[in-house]
């Protein structure tokens, strides 16, 4: 449970409105002075095109997301457009389509992985796309990777390739992973502010950094045990693609000195030495061993290729006419708010409102609803099971494929499904609930200012200016535990275990999806295609189409969307890149979002804080 929003949410919340309202408006107006011209120039423009033999380029420039989010159509396209931007977000189902597609399509016969600039992406859905990869080599095409630099994600990709190429300059940075967070307690106390916690589970630690200055016991063995999880399910991956041993991947700092010292203190030599890669090579050599391998491009100077954004618009169908009986797939990804959402956030009433569109749907006899959320609001939660509860009584089977996280709230909307998929990597569970408010009698106090009134209950005397009684705590701790009651007893009764069985492994405590199926948490381990399969079979269908049901664009905004996506690739650099300002009012942005996730009525929240690793 947690308090009304506090007088600083609403200022936060109101000045960040003004100031991406005014962006918005801006940006609008300055390329909406452009329409007249790209116009005439997008006319006489051809579309891309495929030279046999090129090599598909997957320019992978920014993360790798479940479901794009879509508030503005000029903005979206700014960020999907030709150029990919190192800000923008590239759809999983798309990737993974271009990459299949490529397999079987005569006119590609390799792929380069260019993934230096693809930011923070879950690794689940990087096994995702490392199955799509491997799967492209069975059809006998190579796959080349080159990059500057890899982090650990990147070269988790470049890993599933047959060559590796690194700058002589460059480097691979293998750091394994880790948990660190800031504790505020200290200061709380220095300013007087009370921090009024009410939590169930040992291992709810979300709210641990307004209560200690530290993290917990509980808390560091829990995430020590999950991280440790996820890095051996990393290791194992990487090593066998690379035919090297575990114990030469992630490197102790003494041995990391000795082999750089063997190196003659060059990163890239050590990385050749380790066999992390297979060739050190500069930009020039790059294109001369490409050149040499496909063959050169019939313009410029490089070699036969197309990038990924040209080719996903070279093998763009229009949506399919269903002809036979359909498995829906919903995507759920990002806090579960309350009200309508747009897409990429979960809302309790626009998700419930495409559950309720699948179960109307006569062509659609199944429903996998892909999940991807660290949880969020309590009441949004419970809206959308019953939407999944009445899919069910409709005879149409559920089945949850769980994404990077599905946790707290994410696996609130996962429990009552016929059956449940994760990945070894998944981060799932975290069965608890918390709630917090921040009162600021004292601080105030200390500076002159002091609230006072009267009223006809005592009731209202419970806001952030006054403080808390202990009776209304003792109330909202006892709202707190009968959520946590709750959440043990949809578990138990999903899941066929009993209550206690359930609170041994609950208690907040996020695990593996490796884990979480030995715990009976999941049903089996497997991505979204086996999801889909397994609702097909659960639904009787021999012979089944997909449909993905989602949040539609208006005509209006399709057209703004589409013509922006082509334009931006004829302005200049500079613009079509974020500037300092717009990656400034980013980082407010994403802020407002952390405040404005909690809005639940009753201020009951099932979210996972120890999701972000």
């Amino acid at each position: 449970m947690s308090a009304k929003p506090s007088i600083f949410k609403r200022i936060f919340s109101t000045l960040w409105k003004v100031v991406n309202t005014t962006r918005k408006v801006i940006l609008n107006l300055f390329f909406f002075g452009f329409i007249a011209l790209l116009v005439v120039i997008l006319a006489g423009e051809e579309s891309p095109t495929v030279e046999e033999g090129s090599a598909l380029v997957l320019d992978l420039s920014g993360s790798v997301v479940e479901q794009k989010r879509q508030v503005d159509p000029i903005e979206a396209a700014m960020k999907s457009g030709k150029g990919g931007q190192s800000d923008g977000e590239i759809l999983l189902a798309d990737l993974l389509n271009a990459i299949d597609n490529a397999a079987s399509d005569k006119r590609i016969s390799a792929i380069v992985l260019d993934i230096g600039h693809l930011r923070w992406t879950g690794i689940s859905k990087l096994q995702s796309i490392g199955d799509a990869l491997s799967r492209f080599k069975d059809s006998g095409k190579p796959i080349i990777a080159m990059s500057n630099w890899y982090g650990q994600n990147q070269y988790f990709l470049a890993s599933f390739a047959d060559t590796i190429y690194l700058n002589p300059q460059g480097s691979v940075e293998i750091e394994g992973l880790s948990r660190y967070r800031q504790y505020f307690k200290s200061a709380l106390d220095k300013l007087k502010i009370k921090a009024h916690v009410f939590r169930v589970g040992t291992f709810k630690s979300a709210v641990e950094p307004f209560m200690r200055d530290d993290m917990s016991e509980a808390a560091k063995s829990a995430n020590r045990e999950l991280l440790q999880d996820i890095w051996d399910s990393y290791e194992a991956t990487v090593s066998e693609n690379r035919g090297i041993k575990q114990e030469d991947l992630m490197l102790s700092a003494e041995r990391y000195l000795s082999e750089l010292d063997k190196a003659k203190g060059r990163s890239s030599q050590m990385a050749m030495n380790l066999g992390w890669v297979d060739k050190l090579a500069s930009a020039e050599q790059f294109r001369l061993d490409m050149v040499e391998q496909v063959g050169k491009a019939k313009e410029g100077h490089s070699f036969k290729q197309i990038s990924f954004y040209d080719y996903q618009s070279v093998i763009q169908q229009f949506p399919p006419v269903l002809m036979h009986d359909a498995v829906g797939i919903i995507v759920a990804k990002g806090n579960i708010l309350n009200g309508h959402q747009a897409a990429g956030q979960i809302g309790g009433e626009s998700t419930s409102a495409l559950l309720r569109k699948a179960r109307f749907d006569d062509k659609v006899k199944a429903v996998v609803l892909r999940v991807d959320s660290p949880g969020g609001s309590a009441f949004a939660s419970e809206q959308i099971r019953q939407e999944v509860l009445a899919l069910k009584e409709a005879n149409k089977p559920v089945v949850v494929s769980m994404g990077t996280y599905a946790a707290s709230g994410g696996y609130w909307i996962s429990a009552s499904a016929d059956y449940i998929f994760a990945t070894p990597t998944t981060l799932t569970g975290s069965i608890g609930i918390f709630g917090m408010m921040t009162t600021f009698e004292d601080s105030l106090a200390e500076i002159g200012i002091h609230t006072d009134g009267v009223s006809t209950s005592g009731w209202t005397s419970f806001s952030s200016t006054q403080g808390i009684s202990d009776e209304v705590k003792a109330i909202i701790q006892r709202h707190i535990e009968r959520g946590y009651q709750d959440f043990i007893s949809l578990v138990s009764e999903e899941r066929g275990m009993k209550p206690e069985e359930v609170d041994k492994i609950a208690q907040g405590r996020v695990w593996s999806g490796k884990r979480a199926l030995d715990l009976g948490l999941v049903d089996e381990l497997g991505d979204l295609e086996q999801a889909v399969t397994k609702a097909a079979e659960l639904a009787k269908l021999e012979k089944f189409d997909t449909k993905l049901i989602e949040q539609e664009l208006s005509p209006q905004e399709l057209f703004i969307q589409e013509m922006f996506a082509q334009a931006v690739s004829y302005m200049p650099q500079s613009l079509s890149q974020s500037s300092l300002v717009e990656q400034l009012l980013g980082q407010v942005s994403s802020v407002a979002e952390e405040f404005n996730a909690f809005d639940d009525p009753k201020g009951l929240y099932l979210y996972c804080d120890s999701c972000n690793y």
